[in-house]
């Protein structure tokens, strides 16, 4: 039985990357924080089957400790601040946990077990202001806000161990990827929610920024195998992991409200341009998956209108049961 450690296993990655590992009979392990309020609602459905261990990315000896402890082939690293507009108020605390907190894992590695099979969670947010389309392994890092700067550091700290010191440590660079799991303060999840409320009468309107802003967006599921995809390989390397479709904030409305059967749904949707302005905008992120789908044959299975279904379906079903 193969062991795999989880960072990050409450969120929504972590939760799907267990459930896919359990399915292909992996011993799970998740690395938790100790926190005065825990949050397991992602993974209940799954406790007793995972085994969490104590420990923190911004405690090196905690790290060194549960890899000696749980002794895995492979380990992935999903945990990070990781919201991007939370990134701007705590720019220091982004950049110790996303940023030194890959290095600190790396070393843990580096010390306890060298053979151990490392996956980094870099993302689209290295690319910001694009200066390529579509975005590919190859394409140049223009970050927009600390998230984005202390991601491009995890990312280079991996590609830095792999070749320094032999470690087998790959990156998947992920486009935006949502579900049901995905927290209330990004957009798509308060999209579906909002929808699903306001279908039931239980809320007016919502309130978002700017409606052109697009993205890539692939559903959270798809995208764990992939990362799974990356450590059975015979070499560490780097991959965009993406649907090559852009679509924008109105996209995602039309598709959300059609599902409830509203087609004229610009008098439930406020847009609020300054109040969630950043200082800096990502405005057009799409990825090429081709090295990815050329390596290991993986490519989205889920559309950006199933996407969309399952998320509004999924907080329809969870507001009707309230």
């Amino acid at each position: 039985m193969k062991r795999a450690l989880i960072t990050g296993i409450t969120g929504q990655d972590g939760s799907y990357l267990a459930e896919f590992l359990l399915e292909k009979g992996y011993k799970v392990f998740g690395l938790t924080r100790r926190t005065s309020t825990v949050n397991f609602e992602r993974i209940k459905h799954i406790e007793d089957r995972i085994e969490l261990i104590q420990g923190d990315l911004l405690d090196q000896g905690s790290l060194n400790s549960a890899l000696d402890e749980v002794q895995p082939e492979e380990l992935y690293n999903l945990a990070a601040q990781s919201f991007v507009k939370t990134s701007w108020n705590q720019p220091v605390l982004t950049g110790e946990v996303t940023a030194i907190g890959v290095t600190r894992m790396l070393e843990a590695i580096r010390t306890v077990n060298k053979k151990i099979k490392f996956y980094q969670a870099s993302s689209s947010e290295m690319f910001g202001k694009v200066t390529e389309t579509p975005q590919k392994e190859t394409t140049r890092f223009y970050p927009r806000s600390p998230y984005g700067v202390a991601k491009v550091y995890g990312h280079y700290a991996t590609v830095n161990y792999r070749e320094s010191y032999d470690l087998f440590a790959s990156s998947g660079i992920l486009f935006n990827h949502e579900s049901p799991r995905r927290g209330l303060e990004f957009v798509t999840r308060k999209i579906s929610h909002a929808v699903a409320r306001i279908s039931l009468g239980k809320q007016k309107f919502v309130e978002l920024g700017n409606l052109d802003s697009k993205r890539d967006w692939g559903f959270a599921k798809d995208y764990v195998e992939a990362m799974w995809l990356m450590l059975q390989e015979k070499t560490p390397d780097d991959f965009v992991i993406a649907t090559g479709e852009t679509h924008s904030v109105n996209d995602f409305l039309d598709v959300a409200f059609g599902f409830v059967g509203v087609n004229d749904w610009k008098k439930y949707v406020k847009s609020n341009v300054n109040k969630y302005m950043r200082p800096a905008e990502v405005d057009y992120l799409i990825g090429d998956y081709g090295k990815a789908k050329k390596t290991f044959g993986w490519s989205p299975k889920t559309s950006f209108k199933e996407l969309v279904e399952i998320m509004v379906k999924a907080d329809l079903e969870a507001e009707k049961n309230k």
